[in-house]
């Protein structure tokens, strides 16, 4: 008798791989044979039970979150830039976006409400926590924003305290005309690291 082909093992899992000697062409069927969607009987197409929630822009809790880390990053970086006006404001933006972002409920009747009644059966829950481990890429994003919210409030204070605690030194740097005599304002500075920060350079 003639050897007959036996099948590639390693082609047993490979949708596009062809069929086997002898064995007539079959129509394309998903694989898992659960509710027909290729995936997993009961996971929602590209997210899945446990996976990421998708970004939902009429959810006005995931808006929150992402508002509170750029309005937090932001807030940051004006803090360093030495604006903190700007840099308080940002954070303290940033800073009620996120509380409200991890305690608000999801809006009626959105995506984002329906995935968690589906997946985590939570709806009583408020906020990211009604989502369920689902939420991780919002929550991370809120929490993001509560540290960045707190460290440029954090520098903003900082910068209103030294100006207050330095004063007389702000006002002869600003009322100086000249550098001569605006390097004169460094007499009034301690003579420590902070003062050497501080101090008009050369």
């Amino acid at each position: 008798m003639p050897d007959r082909r036996q099948p590639d093992s390693s082609t047993d899992d490979n949708p596009f791989a062809a069929p086997p000697e002898g064995r007539p062409d079959q129509p394309w069927q998903p694989r898992s044979g659960g509710d027909g969607d290729g995936g997993r009987p009961g996971e929602d197409p590209g997210t899945g039970p446990s996976g990421p929630v998708r970004w939902d822009p009429t959810d006005p809790v995931q808006r929150r979150a992402r508002y509170a880390l750029l309005a937090g990053m932001w807030g940051f970086f004006f803090g360093i830039f030495g604006i903190p006006s700007v840099g308080l404001l940002l954070g303290a933006l940033a800073l009620y976006w996120g509380i409200s972002g991890l305690r608000g409920k999801p809006a009626a009747g959105s995506a984002a409400d329906a995935r968690a009644d589906a997946v985590t059966g939570a709806a009583a829950q408020g906020g990211l926590a009604a989502l369920g481990p689902a939420a991780r890429p919002q929550r991370t994003a809120a929490i993001g924003g509560l540290v960045t919210a707190s460290l440029a409030i954090l520098l903003a204070l900082s910068s209103y305290g030294l100006q207050l605690a330095y004063k007389d030194f702000y006002i002869c740097r600003e009322d100086a005309l000249t550098k001569s005599a605006e390097l004169q304002c460094n007499t009034l500075l301690p003579d420590n690291m902070l003062g050497k920060i501080l101090k008009v350079q050369q």
